[in-house]
């Protein structure tokens, strides 16, 4: 049975030391310790991933959109990957009026032929399954806006079972499980 994770980040906004963090704690779960085989960002701080990635160590397969608050940087609002066989659609969100609902970015995904959707911009973390298309916002790493502050979380792949969705927090740096 394969079984690989994604590690997702969103919205770190030029808090480093608090990415570093992230990065350092994830770097225990890359392979051969573990099974975090790729890494999404999805917007506003593709300018902290190298800093933070070198300060911890952290080497991985990157995925990565710009956000609204992106400037100057050439990378792609939008795009899709696989990972196995599971078919990611990711974006900011701040093209697809997230506050209104969610129909744009189901929309999106679903033109892409995804299953999955990933976005943040919102920086308040989400899982919800939608019309046949799981929505995962990990939260914001830098400026949270929901009760539980910064968080990520990590998406699991394993072949022929459905897709699982773990978040986690940060607090002080240390980082524990959230139930969300």
């Amino acid at each position: 049975m394969d079984n690989k994770k994604i590690l997702v980040l969103s919205d770190t906004h030029g808090r480093i030391t608090t990415l570093k963090t992230v990065l350092a704690w994830a770097n225990e779960r890359i392979q051969p310790n573990d099974t975090i085989s790729a890494a999404v960002f999805l917007g506003d701080g593709i300018s902290d991933l190298r800093p933070a990635a070198d300060a911890a160590g952290f080497s991985s397969n990157w995925a990565l959109v710009r956000g609204n608050n992106d400037y100057g940087h050439s990378t792609p609002e939008s795009a899709v990957f696989d990972l196995g066989e599971h078919h990611f659609f990711m974006c900011h969100g701040h093209r697809h009026g997230l506050y209104g609902g969610y129909h744009s970015i189901i929309a999106a995904a679903r033109n892409n032929g995804a299953n999955a959707a990933l976005f943040g911009h919102s920086h308040v973390p989400a899982f919800k399954n939608a019309d046949g298309i799981l929505l995962i916002n990990p939260g914001s790493v830098g400026i949270p806006r929901s009760k539980i502050g910064a968080s990520f979380a990590i998406i699991e792949c394993i072949t022929g079972e459905p897709l699982q969705v773990e978040f986690w927090g940060i607090n002080d740096g240390e980082i524990r499980k959230l139930n969300i």
